[in-house]
Protein backbone atom coordinates (compact mmCIF):
# COMPACT_ATOMS: atom_id res chain seq x y z
CA UNK A 1 0.00 0.00 0.00
CA UNK A 2 1.29 3.52 -0.99
CA UNK A 3 1.96 6.16 1.88
CA UNK A 4 -0.83 8.36 0.81
CA UNK A 5 -3.66 5.73 0.76
CA UNK A 6 -2.14 4.68 3.62
CA UNK A 7 -2.45 8.16 5.24
CA UNK A 8 -6.41 8.07 4.34
CA UNK A 9 -6.29 4.53 5.71
CA UNK A 10 -4.95 5.63 9.36
CA UNK A 11 -6.98 8.86 9.39
CA UNK A 12 -10.09 7.13 9.52
CA UNK A 13 -9.22 5.36 12.70
CA UNK A 14 -9.61 6.71 16.14
CA UNK A 15 -7.18 9.42 17.24
CA UNK A 16 -5.93 6.78 20.30
CA UNK A 17 -6.09 3.68 17.72
CA UNK A 18 -3.55 5.86 15.12
CA UNK A 19 0.08 5.50 16.97
CA UNK A 20 0.11 1.95 17.21
CA UNK A 21 -1.60 0.80 13.73
CA UNK A 22 1.55 3.30 12.28
CA UNK A 23 3.61 1.79 14.19
CA UNK A 24 2.93 -1.97 13.37
CA UNK A 25 2.88 -0.58 9.25
CA UNK A 26 6.57 1.04 10.36
CA UNK A 27 7.76 -2.82 11.64
CA UNK A 28 5.83 -4.26 8.95
CA UNK A 29 7.94 -2.59 6.35
CA UNK A 30 11.09 -2.69 8.48
CA UNK A 31 10.82 -6.64 8.52
CA UNK A 32 10.37 -6.85 4.52
CA UNK A 33 13.27 -4.44 4.35
CA UNK A 34 11.92 -1.63 2.64
CA UNK A 35 13.64 0.79 5.13
CA UNK A 36 12.60 3.84 2.81
CA UNK A 37 8.61 3.09 2.67
CA UNK A 38 9.16 2.41 6.64
CA UNK A 39 10.78 6.05 7.58
CA UNK A 40 7.98 7.21 4.83
CA UNK A 41 5.10 5.64 6.96
CA UNK A 42 7.12 7.00 10.11
CA UNK A 43 6.85 10.11 9.11
CA UNK A 44 3.29 10.20 9.33
CA UNK A 45 1.97 12.93 12.29
CA UNK A 46 -1.18 11.99 13.61
CA UNK A 47 -3.70 14.40 13.19
CA UNK A 48 -5.20 17.25 15.45
CA UNK A 49 -8.77 16.77 17.19
CA UNK A 50 -9.50 19.35 14.58
CA UNK A 51 -8.35 18.28 11.82
CA UNK A 52 -9.25 14.48 12.48
CA UNK A 53 -12.86 15.71 12.90
CA UNK A 54 -13.65 17.46 9.81
CA UNK A 55 -12.32 14.62 8.15
CA UNK A 56 -14.66 12.42 9.63
CA UNK A 57 -17.44 14.13 8.21
CA UNK A 58 -15.80 14.03 5.09
CA UNK A 59 -15.60 10.85 5.41
CA UNK A 60 -18.63 9.82 6.64
CA UNK A 61 -20.60 12.44 5.44
CA UNK A 62 -19.57 13.02 1.52
CA UNK A 63 -22.64 14.21 0.31
CA UNK A 64 -23.16 16.86 2.67
CA UNK A 65 -18.91 17.51 2.11
CA UNK A 66 -19.67 17.77 -1.94
CA UNK A 67 -22.15 20.84 -1.57
CA UNK A 68 -19.78 22.19 0.51
CA UNK A 69 -17.73 22.05 -2.32
CA UNK A 70 -19.64 23.20 -4.61
CA UNK A 71 -20.78 26.11 -2.49
CA UNK A 72 -17.57 27.39 -2.56
CA UNK A 73 -17.03 26.72 -6.49
CA UNK A 74 -20.21 29.27 -6.82
CA UNK A 75 -18.97 31.67 -4.37
CA UNK A 76 -15.28 32.17 -6.33
CA UNK A 77 -17.21 32.10 -9.23
CA UNK A 78 -19.60 35.10 -8.32
CA UNK A 79 -16.44 37.20 -6.36
CA UNK A 80 -14.98 37.12 -9.83
CA UNK A 81 -17.90 38.35 -11.65
CA UNK A 82 -19.00 40.63 -8.68
CA UNK A 83 -22.27 39.41 -8.60
CA UNK A 84 -23.38 41.38 -5.43
CA UNK A 85 -26.82 39.74 -5.46
CA UNK A 86 -25.52 36.14 -5.91
CA UNK A 87 -22.49 36.96 -3.16
CA UNK A 88 -25.56 37.95 -0.59
CA UNK A 89 -27.14 35.04 -1.33
CA UNK A 90 -24.13 32.54 -1.12
CA UNK A 91 -22.82 34.11 2.00
CA UNK A 92 -25.53 33.63 3.75
CA UNK A 93 -26.18 29.85 2.52
CA UNK A 94 -22.40 29.73 3.63
CA UNK A 95 -22.88 30.51 7.30
CA UNK A 96 -25.63 28.71 7.75
CA UNK A 97 -23.76 25.41 5.51
CA UNK A 98 -20.80 25.81 8.14
CA UNK A 99 -22.33 25.74 11.23
CA UNK A 100 -24.61 22.56 10.58
CA UNK A 101 -22.00 20.53 9.18
CA UNK A 102 -19.74 21.59 12.16
CA UNK A 103 -22.17 20.10 14.69
CA UNK A 104 -22.68 17.04 12.37
CA UNK A 105 -18.53 16.54 12.60
CA UNK A 106 -18.82 17.12 16.47
CA UNK A 107 -21.86 14.41 16.27
CA UNK A 108 -19.81 12.16 14.66
CA UNK A 109 -16.72 12.71 16.84
CA UNK A 110 -18.87 11.71 20.14
CA UNK A 111 -20.04 8.07 18.12
CA UNK A 112 -16.67 7.51 17.68
CA UNK A 113 -15.74 8.02 21.10
CA UNK A 114 -13.97 11.91 20.84
CA UNK A 115 -15.26 15.03 22.70
CA UNK A 116 -14.88 18.12 20.72
CA UNK A 117 -14.82 21.45 22.78
CA UNK A 118 -16.40 24.73 21.90
CA UNK A 119 -12.62 26.13 20.86
CA UNK A 120 -11.90 22.51 18.76
CA UNK A 121 -15.48 23.22 16.91
CA UNK A 122 -14.79 27.06 16.04
CA UNK A 123 -11.41 25.92 13.94
CA UNK A 124 -13.61 23.20 12.47
CA UNK A 125 -15.38 25.90 11.29
CA UNK A 126 -12.62 27.04 10.44
CA UNK A 127 -11.45 23.97 8.30
CA UNK A 128 -14.90 24.22 6.52
CA UNK A 129 -14.33 28.29 5.65
CA UNK A 130 -10.85 27.37 4.18
CA UNK A 131 -12.14 24.35 2.06
CA UNK A 132 -14.65 27.11 0.84
CA UNK A 133 -11.81 29.42 0.05
CA UNK A 134 -9.29 27.04 -1.23
CA UNK A 135 -9.40 24.23 -3.83
CA UNK A 136 -6.46 22.57 -2.82
CA UNK A 137 -7.73 22.37 0.95
CA UNK A 138 -10.89 21.40 -0.37
CA UNK A 139 -9.26 18.28 -2.15
CA UNK A 140 -7.07 17.71 0.87
CA UNK A 141 -10.33 17.71 3.05
CA UNK A 142 -11.97 15.07 0.47
CA UNK A 143 -9.59 13.15 0.40
CA UNK A 144 -9.02 12.61 4.04
CA UNK A 145 -5.53 14.23 4.06
CA UNK A 146 -5.89 16.85 6.75
CA UNK A 147 -2.81 16.69 9.49
CA UNK A 148 -3.96 20.09 11.23
CA UNK A 149 -6.03 23.54 10.70
CA UNK A 150 -4.53 25.92 8.29
CA UNK A 151 -2.60 28.68 9.98
CA UNK A 152 -5.10 31.58 9.18
CA UNK A 153 -8.56 31.91 7.74
CA UNK A 154 -8.39 31.90 4.46
CA UNK A 155 -10.49 33.97 2.45
CA UNK A 156 -11.77 35.23 -0.83
CA UNK A 157 -9.16 37.65 -1.27
CA UNK A 158 -6.43 37.23 -4.41
CA UNK A 159 -9.44 36.52 -6.79
CA UNK A 160 -9.44 38.89 -10.10
CA UNK A 161 -12.54 39.66 -11.40
CA UNK A 162 -13.32 37.85 -14.78
CA UNK A 163 -12.93 40.16 -18.16
CA UNK A 164 -15.84 42.04 -18.64
CA UNK A 165 -17.28 41.95 -15.12
CA UNK A 166 -19.19 44.82 -14.42
CA UNK A 167 -18.04 46.36 -11.13
CA UNK A 168 -20.21 46.83 -8.03
CA UNK A 169 -22.96 49.10 -8.00
CA UNK A 170 -22.60 52.61 -6.79
CA UNK A 171 -25.73 54.52 -5.25
CA UNK A 172 -25.80 57.84 -7.39
CA UNK A 173 -24.35 60.40 -6.03
CA UNK A 174 -26.80 63.55 -4.85
CA UNK A 175 -26.50 66.84 -6.63
CA UNK A 176 -24.44 69.83 -5.71
CA UNK A 177 -25.85 71.50 -2.34
CA UNK A 178 -27.49 74.12 -2.99
CA UNK A 179 -27.64 77.91 -1.05
CA UNK A 180 -28.07 77.18 2.11
CA UNK A 181 -26.63 73.36 2.60
CA UNK A 182 -23.29 71.95 3.44
CA UNK A 183 -21.43 69.91 1.66
CA UNK A 184 -21.08 66.65 3.35
CA UNK A 185 -17.83 65.79 5.06
CA UNK A 186 -15.63 63.40 3.68
CA UNK A 187 -13.48 61.37 6.27
CA UNK A 188 -10.12 63.48 6.46
CA UNK A 189 -6.76 61.57 6.07
CA UNK A 190 -6.56 60.90 9.68
CA UNK A 191 -9.59 58.91 10.49
CA UNK A 192 -9.03 56.75 7.38
CA UNK A 193 -5.65 55.98 9.36
CA UNK A 194 -6.90 55.55 12.05
CA UNK A 195 -9.70 52.98 10.99
CA UNK A 196 -6.96 51.25 9.05
CA UNK A 197 -4.50 50.90 12.08
CA UNK A 198 -7.61 49.40 13.99
CA UNK A 199 -8.50 47.04 11.12
CA UNK A 200 -4.51 45.88 11.22
CA UNK A 201 -4.35 45.31 14.68
CA UNK A 202 -7.58 43.63 15.00
CA UNK A 203 -6.63 41.23 12.69
CA UNK A 204 -3.21 40.54 14.13
CA UNK A 205 -5.11 39.72 17.69
CA UNK A 206 -7.16 37.76 15.22
CA UNK A 207 -4.02 36.01 14.38
CA UNK A 208 -2.03 36.07 17.32
CA UNK A 209 -5.52 34.31 18.84
CA UNK A 210 -5.71 31.39 15.98
CA UNK A 211 -2.06 30.98 16.33
CA UNK A 212 -1.85 30.31 20.43
CA UNK A 213 -5.03 28.04 19.91
CA UNK A 214 -3.19 25.78 17.00
CA UNK A 215 -0.06 25.66 19.17
CA UNK A 216 -2.01 24.55 22.46
CA UNK A 217 -3.90 21.96 19.87
CA UNK A 218 -0.64 21.12 18.62
CA UNK A 219 0.82 20.41 22.54
CA UNK A 220 -2.72 18.65 23.84
CA UNK A 221 -1.74 16.02 20.49
CA UNK A 222 1.68 15.36 21.34
CA UNK A 223 0.57 15.18 24.81
CA UNK A 224 -2.27 12.60 23.72
CA UNK A 225 0.41 10.59 21.46
CA UNK A 226 2.41 10.23 24.62
CA UNK A 227 -0.70 9.03 26.53
CA UNK A 228 -1.61 6.33 23.51
CA UNK A 229 1.92 5.22 24.04
CA UNK A 230 1.57 4.98 27.18
CA UNK A 231 -1.30 3.23 27.60
CA UNK A 232 0.11 0.73 24.99
CA UNK A 233 3.09 -0.50 27.25
CA UNK A 234 0.50 -0.28 30.34
CA UNK A 235 -1.81 -2.60 28.17
CA UNK A 236 1.29 -4.65 27.70
CA UNK A 237 2.58 -4.65 30.94
CA UNK A 238 -1.01 -5.83 32.02
CA UNK A 239 -0.97 -8.70 29.83
CA UNK A 240 2.59 -9.66 30.97
CA UNK A 241 1.29 -9.69 34.30
CA UNK A 242 -2.05 -11.44 33.68
CA UNK A 243 0.08 -13.97 32.11
CA UNK A 244 2.25 -14.56 35.15
CA UNK A 245 -0.62 -15.03 37.02
CA UNK A 246 -2.06 -17.56 34.90
CA UNK A 247 1.14 -19.55 35.23
CA UNK A 248 1.51 -18.99 39.15
CA UNK A 249 -1.61 -20.40 39.46
CA UNK A 250 -0.97 -23.83 37.64
CA UNK A 251 2.90 -23.72 39.33
CA UNK A 252 0.66 -23.79 42.72
CA UNK A 253 -1.85 -26.32 41.39
CA UNK A 254 0.98 -28.75 40.35
CA UNK A 255 2.70 -28.05 43.79
CA UNK A 256 -0.37 -28.81 45.27
CA UNK A 257 -1.23 -31.77 43.26
CA UNK A 258 2.28 -33.27 43.88
CA UNK A 259 1.97 -32.30 47.75
CA UNK A 260 -1.09 -34.57 47.65
CA UNK A 261 0.33 -37.63 45.81
CA UNK A 262 3.37 -37.33 48.34
CA UNK A 263 0.77 -37.78 50.96
CA UNK A 264 -0.92 -40.46 49.74
CA UNK A 265 2.55 -42.41 48.67
CA UNK A 266 3.29 -42.18 52.64
CA UNK A 267 0.36 -43.47 53.63
CA UNK A 268 1.00 -46.26 51.23
CA UNK A 269 4.61 -47.12 52.33
CA UNK A 270 3.68 -46.79 56.08
CA UNK A 271 1.11 -49.78 55.05
CA UNK A 272 3.29 -51.41 53.57
CA UNK A 273 5.71 -51.18 56.16
CA UNK A 274 3.34 -52.36 58.80
CA UNK A 275 2.15 -55.27 56.24
CA UNK A 276 5.94 -56.11 56.19
CA UNK A 277 6.62 -56.23 60.18
CA UNK A 278 3.68 -58.26 60.48
CA UNK A 279 4.42 -60.99 58.19
CA UNK A 280 7.82 -61.03 59.66
CA UNK A 281 6.65 -61.68 62.71
CA UNK A 282 3.92 -64.18 61.67
CA UNK A 283 7.36 -66.35 60.17
CA UNK A 284 9.30 -65.70 63.53
CA UNK A 285 6.69 -67.52 65.22
CA UNK A 286 6.59 -70.05 62.85
CA UNK A 287 10.51 -70.75 62.52
CA UNK A 288 10.87 -70.45 66.22
CA UNK A 289 12.24 -73.37 68.72
CA UNK A 290 9.85 -75.84 69.56
CA UNK A 291 9.05 -75.55 73.23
Amino acid sequence: MDVESLAVELFGLRLAEFTAARDEYVAKARKAGDREHAAAIAALRKPTVTAWAAGLLARRRPKEAHSLVQLGEALRTAHRTLDAGQLRQLSHDQHVLIQQLARTARALAAEAGQAVSEPVLREVEQILHAVLADPGMAEEWMAGRLVKAPDAALGFTGLEPAPGAAPPRRLARPAGPGKGQERPREPDAEGRAGQARRERAAQAQAQGEAAEAERLEAAQAAAQEVADRAGTDVAAAEEEVRAAGERLEKARAACADAAARLKEAGRAAAKARARAETAARKAGKLTGPEG
